[in-house]
């Protein structure tokens, strides 16, 4: 089993090491030159720099994005690492700086490395990064957790989780809730709200599912289902909508047929005596992902359609 050791600054770690029980946090980067790719939900271990040398907590990795730093702030807030959306801003300012960052034009975007089921350990159970560690190294590498290093480092972390009622499997990791909140349950990594509007953004290609606008800011990742009516973050159950859209979309006034079409409700007309700029959009299809894994479930359209949509 491959895992990522990747190395992080001693104030990300502190700062979320502080926060309550996070979801996810991005492992962000503060330019977007190079991407990131892993296999999903592989293991993803904090590795804090000199003079530290340790590993400090670990997740599993649910994708990387190129976005610009105030999306990464409003998907993941704290779980950026920083108390306020300025303090990370400067942050990203102060370390481009540095690092004689260079761009030919306004450029917002940062890497996101977004890391679900976080866990950060105490000081106190810190391990020693793997031996054969580059000196100097500040790039992420890849280890077989199974043999060597990789299998030493891992399986201190398994300790210190089952520890803390977290149960990790040879393959795919899975969480054991703690007894006094209901029956034990296994529950697989799953993402958390801000990956799910970073995984929704990106099948779409960036562009509104209806219109095929593409100005950012006003795209937003509209869950199918609700999430609070057991609607879970899972791209399926995903558009990508424009803000105006969106709000129809969960009041009821529009909806996608299983057949992936668009209609809009009449009720749009009877109730506020308008809707014109909507209405020539009924009847058409929708633009669909490139990845079929990624096109909307059907079971969820049907719910929205018997359960939203206003006929």
């Amino acid at each position: 089993m491959l895992g990522t050791i990747a190395p992080t600054d001693y104030g990300w770690y502190t700062f979320l090491h502080r926060q309550q029980i996070l979801e996810e946090v991005n492992f962000w980067r503060p330019s977007a030159f190079r991407a990131y790719r892993a296999p999903e939900f592989s293991p993803f271990l904090f590795k804090l720099k000199s003079p530290h040398n340790a590993i400090c907590g670990f997740g599993y990795y649910a994708g990387y994005a190129a976005v610009p730093y105030w999306m990464a702030w409003e998907s993941f807030g704290v779980g950026n690492g920083c108390a306020d959306e300025k303090t990370m801003h400067d942050r990203i300012i102060a370390i481009r700086n540095r690092m004689a960052y260079r761009s030919d034009g306004p450029d917002e975007n940062i890497g996101c490395i977004q890391i679900v089921s976080p866990t950060f350990f105490d000081a106190s159970d810190w391990i020693a990064q793997p031996t054969n560690w580059p000196p100097k190294n500040l790039t992420p590498m890849r280890y077989e957790l199974e043999e060597g290093e990789g299998k030493r480092v891992w399986e201190a972390c398994r300790k210190i989780s089952a520890g803390r009622g977290v149960v990790i499997g040879s393959t795919q990791p899975v969480e054991l809730r703690e007894p006094g909140y209901g029956a034990a349950t296994l529950v697989r990594p799953r993402l958390g709200q801000g990956t799910f509007r970073i995984a929704v953004t990106e099948a779409y290609s960036r562009a509104c599912a209806i219109t095929g606008e593409h100005s950012l800011p006003v795209l937003d990742a509209a869950h199918i289902r609700p999430y609070v009516l057991s609607g879970p973050h899972d791209v399926r159950n995903g558009l990508l909508l424009r803000t105006d859209l969106h709000r129809l979309f969960d009041k009821g006034y529009i909806t996608i047929s299983p057949e992936l079409r668009i209609e809009v409700s009449p009720r749009l007309k009877t109730d506020y005596s308008n809707g014109r700029s909507y209405y020539p959009l009924h009847g058409k299809e929708m633009s669909k992902p490139v990845c079929q894994a990624h096109i909307p479930a059907t079971e969820f359209l049907r719910w929205h359609n018997e359960n939203k949509y206003r006929p």
